[in-house]
């Protein structure tokens, strides 16, 4: 069943390309090729249901002499020939009846044990002159043998029943889990579903075809492999990316790019009006709009007469393709489709010209080849959004029937007494509205008001609102550890990195990993400790970013002399950044500090008080290799002139750094290079002098 076009078009098959992803969607790209037929009308095949039918674009990629004219979506529905191919939700709803089988099996029995376990001797009623009668032990022992040996089978076989209940759930579960990790790009009834992109072409011979379409439900976040071998400045970084999908099609030998940017994010540019000093010129006539024909409302005259009609859903048809293909009835995808409610009508601007489609059909380029809503031409008196007049139809000489407002909305209010009149000008069509093949002509059910005039129509397909939706829930997975996403750690730029080789990405919603590409960095192994805080060393790498783009935060797996030592979590490193990123510590360097307070009075009459902190750290290296290690202390700091403080040790301040890695204020450091079992002594320290009359917060006494 074809949609709006003849049985003799030409239908391509296409393949997937090329897959760019988002941040959260993606850009594919499908390769059609064939002969252009005498007609011009293709139809390339195989596009997902959960496409954006806005963002289809096609160009001519060979073929010096093609090209495109017209491009548009439609969707064929048609029984399926070979039945339902949902081969895993079949055995998924077999295994749930198997195990619901079970189920009630194990607690019949269970009652049935119940019902054993109660049975209990019941001797006669006895009356009140009877005399007492002697209890039958054998026939009382006799009873609990049979509730003994009855029981005794009945447990047997409720050990069976639980194990094949178990078994049962496990393999629904497992056929469960199956299913919902399925590919969506089986097709899921028996009705196949397509959606195509119907072309004009212009020109002859072998042609090469590109559709570009966005599609949502694809998302992505960085992740690293470092190779480093210990005394090399230079290591290897692995870029990989965790790719998730359910966009409705496997994406098979595909060659795949990841983007930050933001694939929704507006990027067309406002549209400023030139103004011009001198003479008043006349308003250039809108090009894609006319007067509607005379007797318009006459031509329903004897419709009216013909008497009451039953009421239908719908009195419109479309004035070329159908956008709606009957996929939208048959309920394609096992969603129920009922009845739509037709949107309401625009106000309708009249008859448009018989002019051709702009080159590829969208409703941009008509307004461009056409002249609507030229920059340069003076806005009337009163225009609204899209610069269309708001009392377009009291301009003189209009027909009545123009003046009409759409169904649903009100006339616009009359001028107040004593106002300014309004400019006269004809109305001037929206982008929209110029779209001439996505008009729809009202029929004779709509009004009085409406019939017989084009607007613009946007079918609702509840069908591919689904699909769109179910897309949609990949970004509710949960991120792997340590993972960003890319529009967090890219901050207010936006970086792409292109794989290296085509890769295979099913349609299952679930976490793949992609290998991108190698990306040099310069390292070096460093060892730090603060040992005020702790008397700890820890080993660090400090990377490099010498190319031109940033590495995203995220994961990375870290391997020293091809050992695997530990996934840490790697910082934004912009390009020529410098970056620390921690190892753990490192149990073959000791460092070991101690401490001396010394207080004592200065001064003519004694009026200044000294606190003299003396700080001794040792450090040992018990590695095989000589190390670098950064000692790290901590000068008290003073916004007060009266009270000064006066160092005494050979370490230095660091740099001035307003980056994430940047340093308290009054940080001081030691790098101290330490042999193969080599130790090392430092001595330094720092005179506190405060006014008598003065006293350190908390108390003067401070190690």
């Amino acid at each position: 069943m074809e949609s709006g076009v003849s049985e003799g078009t030409q239908r391509w098959a296409s393949a997937l390309d090329a897959v760019v992803v988002y941040a959260q969607g993606a850009l594919c790209t499908r390769v059609a090729r064939g002969t252009v037929p005498p007609d011009g009308r293709v139809r390339v095949e195989g596009l997902p249901r959960s496409m954006d039918p806005d963002s289809l674009r096609a160009k001519v990629t060979g073929g010096d002499d093609v090209r495109v004219t017209e491009v548009r979506v439609e969707v064929d529905a048609e029984p399926s020939a070979t039945g339902t191919a949902d081969d895993l939700r079949r055995e998924m709803e077999r295994l749930r009846d198997v195990s619901a089988a079970a189920q009630a099996r194990r607690d019949r029995h269970e009652g049935l044990i119940a019902e054993v376990a109660a049975l209990r001797p019941v001797p006669p009623p006895r009356k009140r002159d009877d005399p007492h009668r002697t209890t039958p032990v054998d026939a009382w022992l006799r009873l609990v043998d049979f509730v003994d040996e009855r029981l005794t089978g009945l447990h047997r076989r409720l050990a069976e029943l639980e194990e094949e209940l178990r078994l049962a759930e496990h393999e629904f579960e497992i056929a469960l889990d199956r299913w919902s990790r399925a590919s969506t790009d089986a097709r899921p009834t028996h009705v196949d579903t397509a959606v195509c992109a119907a072309l004009t072409l212009e020109g002859s011979g072998e042609v090469e075809l590109e559709l570009e379409y966005g599609v949502p439900g694809a998302v992505w976040v960085p992740a690293y492999r470092l190779s480093h071998r210990q005394g090399d400045d230079s290591g290897t970084l692995v870029l990989r990316a965790s790719v998730a999908q359910r966009t409705g099609e496997d994406w098979t030998g595909v060659r795949v790019a990841l983007a930050t940017a933001d694939l929704r994010r507006r990027t067309d540019l406002p549209r400023l009006r030139s103004l011009r000093v001198g003479r008043r010129q006349t308003a250039p006539a809108p090009s894609g709009w006319r007067e509607p024909p005379a007797g318009l409302a006459d031509l329903f005259a004897g419709y009216d007469g013909a008497g009451p009609r039953p009421a239908v859903t719908g009195g419109r048809m479309a004035a070329g393709a159908v956008a709606a293909g009957p996929a939208a009835v048959a309920g394609a995808g096992g969603f129920a489709a009922g009845p739509v409610p037709p949107p309401q009508a625009p106000p309708a601007y009249g008859m448009p010209p018989a002019a051709p489609m702009a080159p590829g059909g969208a409703p941009g380029a008509a307004a461009e080849v056409f002249g609507g809503a030229l920059p340069d031409a003076p806005q009337p008196v009163g225009a609204g959004p899209g610069g269309r007049p708001a009392a377009r139809a009291r301009r003189a000489g209009a027909p009545a029937a123009l003046a009409a407002a759409a169904p649903g909305r009100s006339a616009p209010p009359p001028p107040p007494p004593g106002s300014a009149p309004v400019a006269a000008g004809p109305p001037r069509p929206s982008d929209a509205e110029l779209d001439y093949a996505a008009l729809v002509l009202s029929g004779p059910d709509v009004g009085a008001e409406s019939r017989g005039r084009l607007f613009p129509h946007t079918p609702f397909d509840p069908v591919a609102v689904e699909y769109r939706r179910r897309a949609e829930a990949v970004s509710a997975l949960p991120l792997p550890g340590h993972a960003v996403r890319p529009r967090e750690s890219a901050g207010s730029f936006d970086h792409r990195f292109d794989a290296a080789a085509r890769t295979d990405i099913p349609s299952d919603g679930t976490w793949h990993t992609v290998t991108v590409t190698e990306i040099p960095v310069g390292l070096r192994t460093e060892y730090l400790c603060v040992p005020a805080v702790e008397q700890t060393t820890y080993a660090t790498l400090v990377l490099s970013n010498a190319t031109d783009q940033a590495l995203l935060a995220g994961p990375v797996e870290v391997t020293v002399d091809d050992e695997f030592l530990l996934t840490g979590a790697l910082p934004t490193l912009a390009p020529g950044g410098v970056r620390r990123m921690g190892l753990g510590p490192a149990e073959g360097i000791q460092v070991t500090r101690r401490t001396n307070l010394r207080e004592s009075v200065s001064g003519l009459r004694g009026n200044t008080t000294v606190l003299d902190h003396q700080v001794h750290v040792e450090l040992a290296n018990r590695l095989a290799r000589a190390v670098t290690v950064e000692v790290q202390e901590q000068v008290p700091v003073t916004s007060n002139a009266d009270i000064r403080i006066e160092e005494r040790a050979d370490w230095t301040a660091p740099g001035q750094d307003t980056g994430p890695d940047s340093l308290a204020p009054g940080t001081r450091i030691w790098r101290v290079d330490l042999p193969a079992g080599g130790t090392a002594v430092l001595d330094g320290g720092y005179e506190i002098r405060v006014p008598a009359a003065k006293a350190i917060v908390g108390g003067n006494r401070r190690s």
